[in-house]
């Protein structure tokens, strides 16, 4: 991986997710996928092959894989950016299919619309990552329409 690359996607991690989430998204071992055309940073996957986030060019901010959710969560038990879904939705969200608002039971309070969040149980467990719709109070208040857009679940 080169140092520069990863200096600038640990600070964009730090930036977007907390102070720390940098080092605890990208370690050691990690690949950096550049673009064939323009050479910038497409994906970084783990040791393994597993995506752990990938650079989003359109507004310059990391969208997590299924590891790189895990990793935050390992790291930081209180993630700010965390949704946490009822048992009814769990196996929707596992799935990859969208949590509506009236599924959610506790969200974070920084959550804005765009960020990226991580679902989980109420039991802590990684469903799946994906965008937020709506703000974190919004999320609790609404009982219609879509809460976060499902990007990849963990089935």
């Amino acid at each position: 991986m080169s140092k520069d690359h990863m200096l600038r996607l640990k600070a964009i991690a730090d930036y977007q997710f907390g102070h720390g989430a940098g080092n605890c998204l990208f370690q050691d071992g990690d690949q950096i996928v550049l673009s064939k055309r323009t050479g910038r940073v497409k994906i970084v996957l783990s040791c393994d092959g597993k995506v752990v986030a990938a650079f989003r060019p359109k507004d310059g901010y990391l969208t997590l894989g299924i590891e790189g959710a895990k990793r935050l969560l390992c790291k930081f038990k209180d993630f700010s950016l965390k949704v946490v879904a009822s048992e009814e939705a769990e196996p929707f969200v596992k799935e990859g299919r969208d949590l509506f608002a009236k599924h959610v039971v506790s969200a974070g309070e920084d959550i804005r619309p765009g960020d990226e969040v991580i679902v989980v149980n109420r039991a802590g467990e990684l469903l799946g990552v994906g965008t937020a719709v709506l703000n974190g109070e919004e999320m609790l208040c609404f009982k219609r329409g879509v809460a976060v857009k499902i990007r990849r679940g963990v089935l």
